[in-house]
């Protein structure tokens, strides 16, 4: 049943966002027993998002032969498996090996998971991959209580994060057989499989996901320095404007598709995009903390559906070359999520951060205005069935 994978798809999407997340959470334990610094950690973790990256690539054209719900599968069993690397990691040189393994396997997952998202959305007829993001977001919630209650416990890491292993691979193992499996495409002649080739919608799919990511790569890692470095706040209370930011991004996604059903694709991401804009243009003018978590706030409401529709658009461009179009879009915004705190560090160098947020005030503009080119309505949904 359609419903099956729908749910099926949710986990895997909650499994994910739990493993980055337990990741996360434990960086500066896994720091110190690796007894690195903070600039090799950094360069480390570019090799992570390099990794991941050269992951989304290959997987584009695994998931065109073997169908998504096989590739999500295993991705999810490799990715659990590689996160036990860097809690056994002792050194640079062993962890920069731990975080390469994790980066590819989570390539492999995040393109083949929004695939078989793209599928189930396609058969269940209506709008509904925002709300999985929203589950991944979820995941990483859990992880973050999960860790955190671990670490104030002190529970060994290498515990923490073999137990976290173990439960991805009997949830995803439990889950599996439950997956859509996408009925293989009849081709009206006999030649060979349509290859996936840079269109000029696929670019602007592309172009599109990165000035979005990029505006949320901003927001995770240059939010909380804003309210501290600009407006005087606390660490503390810093740290809210990425809470509030994060908490609106969720709560917007599992209603989003509701909204996308109602005004078409292109129409949210017209409205969104322009709320997005708004909203960073209120925090970076703000002179007070209320309106500057204001703004944040707004700016999460903004920018949380919008990179499902294009997600979503890639994986209908050809179905017979679904994970390869996908592959390439996600790629392209998974760089703008990395690309966009760089880029901001290095415009401070020459000006005021509020000034830096420009370039990703720039990118929602452009989506705002752009959308209805990119998102045309050229796909027709089958109607949801048992």
């Amino acid at each position: 049943m359609i419903q099956r994978a729908r749910i099926a798809t949710c986990v895997f999407f909650v499994l994910n966002g739990f493993t980055l997340g337990t990741w996360v959470v434990h960086i500066p334990v896994i720091q110190d027993r690796a007894d690195i610094s903070k600039e090799t950690l950094g360069y480390l973790i570019l090799i992570l998002g390099g990794a991941a990256l050269v992951g989304m690539y290959v997987t584009g054209r695994l998931i065109d032969h073997f169908g998504s719900s096989k590739v999500v599968y295993v991705g999810s069993l490799l990715v659990s498996l590689s996160l036990l690397g860097p809690g056994l990691a002792t050194s640079g040189f062993g962890l920069g090996i731990a975080l390469t393994l994790l980066g590819l396997s989570n390539g492999l997952v995040d393109v083949s998971e929004n695939a078989q998202g793209v599928e189930v959305e396609r058969e269940y007829g209506r709008p509904i991959l925002s709300a999985f993001h929203a589950f991944f977001s979820l995941g990483g919630i859990l992880a973050a209580i999960v860790g955190g209650v671990a670490i104030s416990l002190g529970v060994d890491i290498r515990l923490t994060l073999g137990i976290a292993a173990a439960i991805g691979i009997v949830v995803a193992t439990s889950v599996r057989p439950w997956l859509f499996v996408a009925p293989p495409l009849v081709h009206a002649t006999s030649g060979p499989r349509t290859k996936a080739t840079w269109t000029s919608r696929v670019l602007l799919l592309g172009g599109l996901a990165f000035a979005i990511l990029l505006a949320e790569g901003v927001a995770y890692d240059w939010s909380t320095v804003h309210l501290h470095d600009s407006l005087g706040a606390s660490k503390a209370v810093a740290a809210y404007a990425f809470g509030i930011f994060s908490a609106m991004m969720t709560i917007v996604r599992l209603c989003a598709d509701r909204i996308v059903a109602r005004i078409g694709s292109a129409q949210y991401v017209r409205v969104a995009a322009t709320i997005g804009a708004v909203g960073l243009s209120t925090a970076a003018l703000s002179q007070t903390v209320p309106v500057a978590l204001l703004g944040w706030g707004i700016f999460g409401v903004g920018l949380a559906g919008c990179v499902p529709q294009f997600f979503s658009a890639a994986g209908n461009v050809d179905p017979s070359a679904s994970g390869s179009y996908l592959a390439r879009v996600t790629a392209c915004g998974y760089l703008g999520l990395l690309a966009g705190p760089a880029i901001i560090g290095i415009l401070t160098r020459w000006v005021p951060l509020t000034t830096a947020f420009l370039v990703p005030l720039a990118g929602c503009v452009a989506a705002a205005l752009l959308a209805p080119r990119a998102l045309r309505q050229d796909v027709v949904h089958a109607p949801a069935s048992d």
